[in-house]
């Protein structure tokens, strides 16, 4: 299906750019929002593409979320309410299409047709758990190297424990414990043994206290102590892996969006976008496409912007209004942006028709844009 003459989605054109999203205009939740922009949400041959879906005033980002996915072949929308997850847990599988999330304790799959049914993988071991309260299975899913295992950031009681779980039978493996809140963590894309993680802000369950971050980027091998990524403590928010499993990407508040060796902690700076919030980079490192607000808080307005890294030209893709109220404070709505689909797209959440709204756009549209 071509998007661009599909009646799923609505042409939407940025007044001041000229930039043309399309905004799935099918509704299966009053609420539709891209995937946490660390996870491809999109089949590699462009099928299927999932997305969350929130039924105010049902759940919040943490829990109650469920799924739906578009399929471009037979022009169907549709929504799954068993896939209840929690954080921004699921994972697409590039090759199947088929997505998993993290519920509970559990790991769980399904496929994209109506008569797909949810399967179990694994759960955590119940010894390890014992009679403590589960807040999370997984920050967001990432599947090792060789494809056999998921990492699992579990939070229960007040600890977090890092482990991974095979894909094949669920076989549970033990990786590290902790005392204070570490999280997004992310297999490395070229080696099965090694995770990316973050030391996230620490909010105390006894006290209410919060407890800064001072020190954000750590990298922990199988069977090895964890280890920060730089040797001086560093603040930076919202990393992710290149494909090259040599560089860590990152963003550096309204320094914008740093490249990091992990090897020799050089630090490429690209100095885009200002005032970033998130980024995600094409594979071939030429793009970049960011979000940015002027003042942080759940449902502000936020803009997306596209980066020609080889002409130095940007455009902006759209400029989101706030999204006040319980919708705008309750189910993570920032844009998200990210390169989908072998790259083909880039997919991000919008607010421009005063609803949470998913959209895509294609990537060479916003190449072209700033090709000189």
């Amino acid at each position: 299906m071509d998007i661009l003459k599909s009646t799923l989605f609505t042409p939407w054109t940025d007044p001041d750019s000229g930039v043309t999203s399309y905004i799935l205009s099918k509704k299966v939740a009053p609420v539709q929002e891209a995937f946490y922009f660390v996870n491809d949400s999109m089949s590699r041959d462009g099928r299927y593409l999932w997305f969350y879906c929130a039924y105010p005033p049902s759940g919040t980002a943490a829990q109650g979320r469920t799924l739906g996915v578009v399929d471009f072949e037979t022009g169907d929308v549709r929504h799954f309410p068993e896939t209840q997850f929690n954080h921004a847990s699921p994972y697409v599988d590039a090759d199947s299409g088929w997505v998993y999330w993290g519920s509970g304790d559990s790991l769980w799959r399904r496929g994209p047709q109506p008569n797909d049914c949810a399967e179990l993988i694994g759960s955590i071991p119940a010894d390890l758990i014992g009679d403590r309260h589960i807040e999370r299975f997984a920050t967001h899913l990432t599947r090792s190297a060789d494809g056999r295992e998921f990492f699992v950031d579990a939070a229960f009681g007040l600890q977090v424990v890092f482990g991974s779980m095979s894909v094949e039978n669920g076989a549970y493996t033990f990786w590290h414990r902790f005392d204070r809140n570490y999280n997004h963590a992310q297999f490395s894309p070229t080696d099965p043994d090694l995770v990316l993680f973050s030391q996230e802000n620490h909010p105390d369950p006894i006290t209410g206290l919060r407890f800064r971050i001072e020190d954000r980027m750590w990298l922990i091998r199988r069977g090895e102590a964890p280890r920060p990524v730089f040797d001086t403590p560093t603040v930076v928010t919202h990393e992710w892996w290149d494909a090259d499993g040599q560089h860590v990407w990152c963003v550096k508040g309204k320094q914008g969006t740093w490249r990091v060796n992990i090897a020799t902690q050089a630090v490429e700076d690209t100095g885009w976008p200002a005032g970033a919030w998130h980024s995600h980079n094409h594979r071939s490192g030429r793009y970049l496409i960011g979000d940015t607000t002027t003042q942080f808080y759940r449902g502000c307005p936020s803009t997306v912007q596209f980066l020609n890294r080889e002409t130095g030209q940007h455009v902006r893709v759209v400029d989101n209004p706030e999204m006040p109220g319980l919708v705008g404070a309750r189910y993570h709505i920032d844009p998200h942006p990210r390169f989908v689909g072998d790259d083909q797209f880039v997919v991000f959440t919008t607010t421009v028709r005063g609803e949470v709204d998913l959209a895509l756009v294609p990537t060479a549209d916003l190449i072209a844009r700033t090709a000189e």
